[in-house]
Order: structure tokens, then sequence, then C-alpha cells
């Protein structure tokens, strides 16, 4: 335990110390992505479960380097690896079959970081709906109030039993929409989604954590989902949630690696191509061809959204000797496999694709575990690109 106690209380306080003063030379709190609750005060520390924006001193990055070495210099025999890569597909099954979604929530920060993932449709639908709800304030727990546009996003599937009768006609169109097409499938090249204008496609999507935040923004809009994942029992978990509704979400299983498989979409049909902590699972020298073929699915503007473990997280510096594959990747103890990007890699994979940057960040955060009183650097990529359009078109 003392081991995780990376940060002592008085290397914080000259961290934030040092980054109070470069935000009150800046006018405060600047307009930014990625979270704005900085921790100026080391005192605050653990007043709350996670700070932002957090700055990273010469001693930090020397000791996370001195970590990830020790703990790869031990590898995994060649002649042993090829399970981990041949056998994905049966050890995330088996991880969706002994957890289920019971630790995973729900990812409400999609739109406030990704507001791409919103047709102009939805985006207006959202707009409307904060505008009629100003004056309305919802107690809390704490008896405070919330936000109407924040209790949007956090409580998104609560706001349904405001539109029941809407619902229910809807739910009846697209039933009747859902038969039509089935029975003209056969006959033309119909494909899932076809009537709509703007077309999202979520790449390895579990059991749904940003599925539903979508699904329950994008209904009655011009909008619809594709989402996938390589484990049928995952997929399964998504079609059987009670959210889901495939007038405007098509689920399917799909392994993104397979190089000759097909997807339910033509080329250059997608808006936006989402991947959330899925490009991290498959082997590095994979992941090229990954970004390649995904972006041929993407319409010229369309844009590439991506979150993913960074250098140096805490997860890469808990793994213990024995458990690397290669250079920042590893295997957890079920199986299932982790590698960890920096900006500089992302870059490269997508502008390999043909995707140019429109943004890449790194973010650092200080994670708390308020009850132990333990401190832990997280690191992730956030990264945006869009899909340029061909010379005669631009």
């Amino acid at each position: 335990m003392h081991k995780l106690r990376s940060l002592s209380i008085a290397k914080l306080a000259k961290v934030f110390s040092r980054l109070s003063t470069r935000l009150m030379s800046t006018g405060g709190r600047p307009s930014a992505p990625l979270g704005s609750r900085f921790l100026t005060n080391a005192d605050d520390i653990f007043k709350h479960n996670m700070w932002d924006h957090v700055q990273w001193t010469d001693e930090d990055k020397e000791n996370a380097q001195q970590k990830a070495k020790e703990n790869s210099c031990v590898q995994i025999p060649l002649n042993e690896q090829g399970k981990f890569d041949t056998g994905a597909c049966q050890y995330w099954d088996r991880f969706y079959e002994m957890h289920h979604n019971k630790f995973f929530k729900d990812r409400k920060w999609l739109f406030l970081e990704f507001p791409e993932l919103l047709s102009s449709a939805a985006k207006s639908r959202c707009t409307n709906m904060h505008q009629g709800k100003q004056q309305e304030e919802i107690p809390l727990r704490n008896g405070s109030c919330m936000d109407p546009e924040i209790r949007h996003h956090q409580h998104n599937g609560g706001t349904q039993h405001h539109r029941n009768t809407e619902a229910s006609n809807y739910q009846k169109s697209c039933e009747r929409a859902v038969l039509e097409n089935k029975e003209q499938a056969g006959q033309t090249s119909l494909f899932p989604g076809q009537h709509a204008s703007f077309r999202i496609f979520e790449v390895g999507c579990g059991t749904g954590n940003s599925v539903f935040p979508v699904v329950n923004s994008i209904k009655e809009t011009d909008a619809f989902l594709y989402c996938c994942d390589f484990s049928p029992r995952a997929i399964q978990l998504v079609k059987d949630h009670p959210d889901y509704d495939d007038c405007v979400c098509h689920a399917f299983v799909h392994d993104i690696c397979e190089e000759t498989a097909s997807y339910p979409f033509p080329p250059q049909s997608l808006d936006v191509i989402l991947a959330v902590f899925v490009l991290s699972s498959i082997h590095p020298e994979r992941i090229q061809g990954v970004v390649n073929r995904l972006s041929s699915y993407l319409k010229h503007g369309g844009v590439f959204l991506f979150r993913d473990y960074g250098r140096y997280d805490f997860s890469q510096l808990r793994f213990k000797k024995g458990r690397c594959l290669s250079d920042n990747f590893y295997t957890r103890g079920d199986g299932t496999c982790v590698y960890f990007f920096t900006k500089e890699e992302v870059h490269n994979l997508c502008s390999k694709a043909g995707l140019e940057e429109i943004q890449n960040l790194e973010d650092r955060r200080l994670q708390v575990n308020r009850g132990k009183k333990v401190v832990m650097h997280r690191v992730w990529i956030q990264s945006k690109y869009r899909k340029s359009y061909p010379p005669s078109l631009s």
C-alpha cells in the first residue's frame, strides 16, 4: 500500500502552488476540455475523487519511467504470447461472463468532451430541452439543485417518463419501418440505418456504456448508431438492455482486426467513429491496419474520436514482473491485454490513415482514494481527427 503513495503532500504542495500561480496569471480557470477541477491547495487533496490538468515534476516522470522499466524487464516468452492474440475473443467473452456490467457506468462525459457525437438535430433538441427547463430546479439528496443541462447529461435516462406518449407513437412507427426494411432487404441493397443522414459507429462497445447515452440522445433525430464488439456475450448484453432500440441502433459481433470481415454499412458512409478504451486491447503491430480500415468508412469530413490509456498511467505502473508482452504492452491476469499510448503514437497512427488532427491531448489527472488516503497519477490520451477532403473537393 505504501508503494501506491507515490506523491507526498509536501511535493504536491510545490506542484500545485506552481499551477495556482500560472492559473492566476491567466485570469483564473480557463475554459478547457478534460475538466476544470484544479487543485490549487494541497490541503484540499482529499476533498474530491479526481483533480484535472495535473502537472508532473521531473521526479514524478523519472519514477514512472523506472517503474515501467522494472515491470517490463521480464517479458513473457514469444512462444507463449500467441495465445493472447488468437484467443483474445475468448478472454474478453469470459471477462463479460464473469462481470457482466457490474462495475461499468454510462459515460455521461461523452457529450462534454465529444460534442461531435450529436447531430445538428440532436444538438437542437438538447438546446430546446435546456431552454424549456431553465426555471426548473431538481432537488438532490443534499438539498442543492442541479443545472438542467448538467442533469440532462448525468440523468438522461430519467427524462423518458416526460415523453411517454411521444415515445409510444414513435416506437410504433419505428417498428413499422424496421419491418419494411427487413422485407425489402432481400430485394435491395438496403442496410441498417440507411435512412439516417448522420451515422455514428462505436468500435468495441463492450456492454454499452457509451451506446446508451448516445441512443437516448439521438432518438427522434436524423441519426443512427452502429456498435460492435468481438465478444458475443457483450453484444447480447447490449441487446438485452431496456434502452436498446433497433430503430436507432444496430449492434453486431465483429472482430476489427479481421482484414476481410465486412461491415453492415458501405465505405465512406459514417460521420463519426468512436473508439474509447478499445485500441489499447489490440496487439501494437495490428493497430495501424485497424485504423486504416476504419478510416475508409468515414465520409470526407467525418471525425475519428479516440480516448485510451496513456503512457505511465497508474494501471501500467502497477503491473508485476512477468506480465509484459512487449514495450508498453501487457497482459492482465484474466488474459486480456492493454497497451499504453503516447500522443505522438496516436498522431502517427491517424496521419498514416489519412486523417488530420483536430485535437490531440494528454489528459493527466490525480485520482484519489479518500478512504485509504491513496493518490494515483492517471494518464489518458484524448484525440480527434478528421478525414480530409480530396484536393478536388477541398
